[in-house]
């Protein structure tokens, strides 16, 4: 009976541990993709007696055009998969080739990896077509191939990247709408723990506040990433008749989720006790009572007539609490306000029903490849491109790893060759290649440590060798998205259980491979200092000037059509712009939020993105209804209150970058956003009047995050305490 009490929060959590089961996909679909490539040239190498290096670079070839295709689009990761064979067999054919030359061949790696980076600026495709000569390069090198060896270990390269081909395209190719109906799941898990740890934090004693705070800020960063999964599936695989109006009800949610958590903190921490902010003990259970049956609401498996009524009572548990002058009991009164708005934001941000979606394979319009090429940075400061920059730094870094690396041990060089290189895979600044590098060195020292244990204790058990081989490659992909320290800690432990395998297990080849990617992660790190540096809060804030200027753009060109003038550009296509530099910035603001940085800067970093996300999304909204709607008698009010919206945006970017006195040019734009509401309410046909107010409220919703956020970040005690606009 306990068991079955509990069932339904167990399911909650284990539907929010792995977002749309993506990393379960990610590692399932590699791992047996390498198992059936090991199995295929098994199976050709005993009548043929090739050499076993040809089973292991087909093995590592389908792991590799597993993790770098990233395309959204099925049929573009099928495209993509495809031309992976190309370089591959380049790189096998120009490295088996040039390994008697040791010169030549180190000469001719840098090269490629250099040209591997180059080719990022070309999007995700670029990305997997440079990884697929890099490795197979680089296994040439550490295999010792020989040129009599080269028709099999073509024929491996085809082997490894048809089976990625195969499974992940074609057997296990994902359908687009039962992947947005699991994220979709998984959100709303995650909405659940939120409000689980905002009651967790409401009846906490004083000194656990703090201690509380943190599990909140933990479930809203998870929300957070779950929301721009969401988001994402739904940008890319048009997954539902109606994506963007689902996106922004998701937004909704989550926004409100964040609301709901911040007025909690500021009652849960208000100076004088348990009293204090009106939260006296009936104030305090009608809240708990609302937070209980919105979390029942949102749980894993409710029955949706049920959720219906779940969040009614819990709008009446705080009805007399939203019904009382705020006074003493201002944050009690901010609190249930929140409770509100989040039961109807939930009400509208439900799951379609199964078979609703489409199941289109490509999304409309430009392909996301496309899309990122075209979106890709603009010229640094220093007139190069970010992919040109890490170019020149990774060919220097990888040309003293070579050096170096010889210098520690001439047999194992590569391994410092290749830790260099990786330290650049995805990092924008000095922070980015430090903190990638750190986690690879702690990963390696651990993965070694492991493997060497698993190898002395399964000893001459080949079967138990292999099987555990295979665990610890899909644990390594799994968490390849969680933790660059975890993924370098299992592949390092696959490494020790290989070594043992073919017979050549030697505690002093380990050593030699912590001390090789040491060297390898500190030419990285030195390239990344001294060679065209960037500084990762100079590149956080030349990314956030682009979006803002994006989103501005936006607005501007959607209120010009609206009003019945031509923009310079169509909004959907600059809303397209802003979404490629939300993605910069995100990817630059990631090692600002590692775990080594000042925690409250690493806070204020994740909200400002997450404020941002919104009003990207609402921009986007705005954008594509103005493909809809012409009103040109709407400019004396829409016109003022766009650029009221304009210039807090401005505010926001100079409070989050220091240019001026904070909050000096934030003002709210209710007023104005009034007016112009006021003008669309007045409308005589319905539909009209509903395509007019619903335009208004995403500008007001942009107006509302940025104010918020601003007023947050710069206000006072008294003023953080008060909602700057009660929700509607």
């Amino acid at each position: 009976m306990r068991f079955s009490a509990r069932f339904p929060e167990l399911r909650t959590a284990l539907t929010g541990l792995d977002p749309g089961l993506v990393r379960l996909r990610l590692a399932g679909t590699a791992t047996a993709a390498m198992v059936l490539a090991a199995a295929v040239t098994t199976v050709l190498r005993l009548p043929a007696g090739f050499p076993v290096t040809v089973v292991l670079l087909a093995s590592v070839l389908a792991m590799v055009s597993n993790l770098a295709v990233n395309e959204p689009e099925l049929r573009a990761r099928r495209v993509t998969t495809s031309l992976m064979l190309g370089p591959a067999v380049l790189a096998v054919v120009g490295g088996t080739l040039l390994a008697p030359h040791r010169v030549v061949a180190d000469v001719v790696f840098v090269a490629v990896m250099v040209g591997a980076v180059y080719v990022r600026r070309f999007g995700p495709r670029g990305v997997a077509l440079g990884m697929s000569a890099v490795m197979p390069f680089f296994f040439t090198q550490f295999l010792g191939a020989a040129p009599a060896q080269l028709p099999w270990l073509v024929l491996a390269a085809a082997v490894g990247i048809g089976s990625t081909l195969l499974l992940r395209d074609v057997v296990f190719a994902e359908r687009p709408e039962r992947a947005l109906e699991r994220l979709l799941r998984a959100f709303r898990a995650h909405v659940h723990a939120l409000v689980d740890a905002v009651a967790d934090l409401l009846k906490a004693a004083p000194s656990d506040v703090e201690d509380e705070w943190e599990a909140v800020l933990r479930r809203r960063t998870r929300l957070n990433e779950t929301a721009l999964l969401v988001a994402d599936a739904l940008e890319t695989e048009r997954a539902a008749a109606d994506p963007d109006e689902l996106a922004l009800r998701v937004l909704d949610a989550e926004l409100a989720a964040e609301r709901l958590a911040l007025t909690a903190q500021r009652l849960a921490a208000a100076p004088g006790g348990a009293g204090a902010g009106g939260m006296d003990d009936d104030r305090r259970r009608a809240l708990l009572a609302a937070l209980r049956a919105l979390s029942a609401a949102s749980a894993t498996g409710t029955p949706r007539g049920f959720v219906t009524v779940l969040l009614e009572t819990a709008r009446r548990s705080v009805a007399a609490l939203t019904a009382e002058p705020e006074g003493r009991a201002a944050r009690v009164h901010r609190v249930a306000f929140a409770v509100v708005r989040l039961a109807d934001a939930l009400e509208i941000a439900r799951e379609p029903e199964r078979g609703s979606a489409p199941e289109a394979e490509t999304g409309t319009g430009r392909g996301k490849d496309a899309e990122d090429a075209e979106g890709a940075e603009d010229d640094e400061p220093s007139g190069l491109r970010i992919t040109t920059r890490q170019a020149v730094q990774v060919g220097v870094a990888t040309s003293l790893a070579i050096v170096v690396g010889e210098l520690v041990s001439p047999a194992r060089w590569y391994w410092a060759v290749i830790a260099a290189f990786i330290v650049f895979a995805g990092t924008s600044s000095r922070g980015d290649v430090l903190s990638r590098g750190y986690e690879r060195v702690i990963g390696t020292i651990g993965g070694v440590l492991a493997g060497m244990g698993l190898a002395v204790l399964v000893g001459d058990h080949p079967v138990v060798v292999l099987v555990l081989l295979f665990c610890c490659v899909f644990l390594a992909l799994y968490l390849v998205r969680v933790s660059q320290t975890l993924m370098a800690f299992w592949l390092t432990a696959v490494l020790a259980l290989l070594y043992g395998l073919i017979g050549q297990f030697d505690p002093t080849t380990f050593v030699v491979r912590v001390e090789e990617t040491a060297v390898g992660v500190a030419m990285g790190i030195l390239a990344g200092y001294l060679v065209l540096p960037k500084r990762t809060r100079e590149a956080f804030e030349e990314a956030l000037d682009e979006q803002v200027d994006a989103v501005h753009a936006v607005l501007q060109a959607a209120v010009e059509k609206i009003v019945g003038r031509a923009p310079e550009a169509p909004p959907v296509e600059l809303a397209r712009d802003a979404g490629d530099a939300l993605g910069t910035l995100r990817q630059r603001a990631k090692p600002l939020e590692r775990a080594f940085l000042r925690r409250r800067g690493r806070t204020g970093y994740e909200r400002a993105l997450r404020v941002l996300t919104g009003v990207d999304h609402y921009a986007r909204g705005f954008a594509r209804v103005s493909d809809a709607v012409v009103e040109p008698g709407w400019a004396a009010t829409l016109e003022p209150a766009a650029q009221r919206v304009r210039a807090n945006l401005d505010g926001l970017r100079a409070v989050l970058l220091r240019r001026e006195e904070p909050g000096a040019a934030v003002r709210s734009a209710e007023d104005a956003i009034d007016a112009a509401e006021s003008y669309a309410s007045q409308g005589r046909d319905a539909r009209r009047r509903a395509e007019l107010l619903g335009a208004i409220r995403l500008l007001r919703r942009i107006d509302q995050a940025v104010v918020g956020f601003a007023t947050d970040l710069t206000a006072s005690e008294q003023e953080r305490a008060a909602d700057p606009v009660p929700p509607r």
